[in-house]
């Protein structure tokens, strides 16, 4: 051995390497173990022991360096993956196995890099102690191993990689999604090729996003109704607030969008509000029943991607079970196989505890309404006139960022529930718990991400009360109304924060953090190492400095996949669901995604330890994460529509009781008079605490008698009009409509479209023909 490690150790490693008919060290190694060096005979070194003879029993190579820590390579015998191949023989590549088995003597066995790590971490995790059955996760646990990982190749495909991938330079370039299979296995590459096929198709529904705010923010000035608000200098709305609020003109609502304030945040939000008074036009619907199609076209042409993509990778036909079976055979051909099983106590109480943890999300989302109300009276009631003039400003700007750090916090709570849950589901395969666990945690992660925002859209204002009969939270705080300029600002203003939020820290902390880690490990190990002694050893044994190179990248997360599928699924859900509220979110979206493709390849290829390859067909579970979407995001569209905003009392109006209609007057806009339709009367007399309120006075010097608020209510009994039934009934009308016809549209596209490519079928056809008639001779 070239190593300088303790006798006794030397001994131990001494017979673990006489392992066939070569003492010779094989030229790559499958795996690294790392462990400290314990003091001999304790039983952390027992422990050690019992596992590494055990792995000498299967066959493995194990070769022991020495430095700070103890490194253990291990190389595992050909005839394991002789066995792979001969038990997985599938239709798509049997031929070639076959070939394979028939040249074996003289080339030994053909395989892949990314297949032998594969069967070599499977056998690493279920290799057991025979006296205490721990495996290495429990010694990883009990610290009688640090980690466990697969080493980065330093040529060929990993340099290839990292000069032709992992480099910001390359941002707008196309992915090397074979090289990226042949290193990382088809898991991760589907996820590439994916997230690069969602982003192209991302920018088609970006373009008429940006059209849609663009000629909003250009027609502003020519609209009807900014005319009429901004004219609305007598009409005066009822106070915000129950205490040292005032009565302020309709006006005001234009000078949020006119005037030029210094602070840069009060000219983000007027540039906000100018463009959501024209969100509530044509476009916006058609725009909503564009994205519906948008997203159903997008899956439609990624499963036909797919079957291109596996087709190649001749994986078509490939069966996730059949692997997992053939693992344990390959494994341990006496292993009992588990079977599947179904309890029902089990599921009665993961359904209660699922059901508990969807109440307390839900009550998350009300402390946040409860917040929103306390803010608001308390800054309405400051002595500062800016703060009680930007109240409601304020608490939905605030509002939105307390629910974004609400998600960072849920987020781990969330998945920590999700993997005990899992746990008393005792699922039978890790696919069946990958599946569980990801129903699960994106179901929680979904209700934290949008209960407040459905709040927001749904039933803001709309729950609140009227003048004079408020509904009160604990019988003292009413419930916050709509922002001046209209329901859906706060909408747009939560979207846009916690997307924009989300977005760039997420991706600043995704990215710094394993980057100040590497960065700190390569320092220490460069500190550490410059002796001469250290020097030396490493110049005799090229593994040395490889391993520790290895050792010094960041530790690779088990849910490292899952967490950047889990990001873009809620990015999805952003850009899909309520997109009418916020058409900048595809955009928002694919800016986001340039960034993270290169991101994510910088951080595998360059800054953590290489993750552990892995087969696959598809995306598996989040395809069907999806279409779900798919299905939310009409809905969601419709309601923003039909509800939100007030696209539809503009059309009633303009249809039924405006100029056009009724004094059949050309040359005037339909929509003149809309504002004086939309608001109600009240008497200011009829206030519960009208005592409470400012000087009744406007700023004339008039007496205020009556003011206004929005609904449809008569202005004597404050029932509701008969104007408040013909919108309710247009609402609902056009939601029928709109789900019907996009849900339709939807459905033909997916009909119309097929999932697999006609070249593709042919080309399986063909080859299923090929393989009967060799049989047949």
């Amino acid at each position: 051995m070239q190593d300088s490690g303790g006798s006794n150790d030397s001994e131990m490693c001494d017979t673990i390497l006489a392992t066939g008919s070569s003492w010779e060290f094989p030229a790559k190694w499958d795996f690294v173990l790392v462990c400290d060096d314990h003091n001999l005979y304790s039983e952390k070194d027992q422990k050690k022991k019992r596992f590494l003879e055990e792995l000498h029993r299967k066959g493995f190579i194990i070769k022991m360096i020495k430095d700070k820590k103890l490194f253990y390579g291990v190389h595992a015998p050909s005839g394991l993956f002789r066995k792979y191949q001969w038990l997985l023989r599938n239709p798509d590549n049997e031929s070639e196995i076959l070939c394979a088995q028939q040249q074996e003597d003289e080339l030994g066995v053909s395989i892949s890099p990314t297949t032998r790590i594969c069967i070599v971490s499977y056998i690493l995790q279920n290799t057991e102690i025979y006296s205490t059955k721990e495996k290495l996760h429990d010694l990883i646990k009990k610290k009688v191993f640090e980690t466990a990982f697969p080493l980065h190749e330093k040529e060929n495909l990993g340099r290839f990689l990292k000069m032709n991938w992992a480099r910001w330079r390359d941002i707008l370039y196309p992915q090397p999604i074979e090289e990226i299979r042949k290193y990382f296995g088809e898991k991760i590459a589907l996820y590439f090729a994916w997230l690069g096929w969602y982003t192209r198709i991302l920018f088609i529904a970006a373009v008429p996003g940006i059209a849609l705010v663009i000629y909003g923010f250009i027609s502003f000035s020519s609209s009807q109704i900014s005319k009429e608000i901004c004219a609305a200098n007598t009409t005066i709305m009822c106070p915000l607030c129950d205490q040292k609020c005032p009565f302020w003109p309709l006006s005001d609502t234009c000078m949020y969008a006119k005037e030029s304030p210094a602070i840069m945040i009060l000219t983000l939000l007027s540039f906000i509000i100018q463009v959501t008074h024209l969100l509530d036009n044509e476009g916006t619907g058609l725009f909503a029943i564009f994205m519906a199609v948008w997203a159903t076209v997008f899956l439609e042409l990624w499963k036909r991607q797919r079957a291109r993509v596996v087709s190649r990778w001749k994986l078509y036909w490939w069966d996730e079970e059949e692997e997992e079976v053939a693992m344990e055979l390959i494994h341990n051909p006496e292993h009992t196989l588990q079977q599947y099983q179904h309890s029902y106590i089990r599921s009665t109480i993961v359904l209660i505890l699922v059901t508990l943890m969807i109440f307390v999300l839900i009550g998350i989302a009300h402390a946040l309404v409860i917040y929103r109300v306390l803010v608001t009276v308390i800054f309405t009631q400051s002595s500062s006139e800016f703060f009680r003039e930007k109240a409601t400003t304020i608490a939905v700007v605030t509002g939105a960022v307390l629910h974004y750090l609400t998600i960072i916090i849920m987020t781990k709570v969330n998945r920590h529930v999700a993997l005990f849950i899992c746990e008393i589901e005792k699922p039978r395969t890790f696919s069946e718990r990958e599946k569980s666990f990801t129903f699960r945690f994106f179901t929680f992660q979904f209700l934290t991400h949008f209960s407040s925002l459905i709040y927001l859209a749904f039933f803001l204002g709309r729950i609140n009360g009227r003048p004079g009969a408020y509904v009160r939270i604990g019988g003292k705080w009413r419930l916050e109304e709509c922002h001046p300029s209209g329901c859906l600002l706060d909408l747009f203003m939560q979207l846009a924060i916690i997307m924009t939020l989300k977005q760039t820290l997420s991706n600043f902390v995704e990215y710094m953090l394993p980057w100040v880690s590497y960065k700190f490990h390569m320092l220490c190990g460069k500190t550490q190492g410059n002796s001469r002694v250290h020097m030396e050893e490493r110049a005799q044994d090229p593994c040395k400095e490889e391993w520790l190179w290895n050792y010094q990248l960041n530790e690779v997360n088990i849910f490292s996949l899952f967490d950047e599928y889990l990001e873009m699924m809620i990015q999805y859900s952003f850009t899909t669901i309520f997109v009418a509220a916020f058409p900048f979110a595809p955009f928002l979206a694919f800016i986001n995604n340039l960034i993270e493709i290169r991101l994510d390849a910088i951080k595998m290829v360059r800054l953590q330890r290489r993750m552990v390859p892995r087969k696959a067909k598809d995306i598996g579970v989040w395809l069907q994460v999806l279409e779900a979407i798919g299905i939310l995001a009409v809905i969601g569209n419709g309601l923003v529509i039909a509800i939100t905003s007030d696209f539809i009392p503009m059309q009633v109006y303009k249809y039924t009781y405006s100029p056009c209609v009724l004094k059949n007057h050309t040359g005037i806009d339909c929509l003149t008079g809309y504002i004086n339709y939309s608001l109600s009367v009240f008497n200011v007399h009829d206030f519960e605490n009208l005592k409470d309120l400012v000087e009744l006075k406007d700023s004339m010097g008039n007496n205020i008698t009556h003011c206004r608020y929005r609904d449809y209510r008569n202005s004597d009994d404050y029932n509701y009009s008969i104007h408040f039934w013909h919108v309710f009934a247009a609402r609902l009308a056009f939601l029928i409509l709109f789900e019907h016809v996009a849900l339709c549209i939807k459905l033909i596209a997916a009909w119309f479209v097929p999932d697999v490519p006609r070249k593709v079928k042919n080309w399986h056809l063909k080859e299923k023909r090929k393989r009967l008639l060799e049989r047949l001779k």
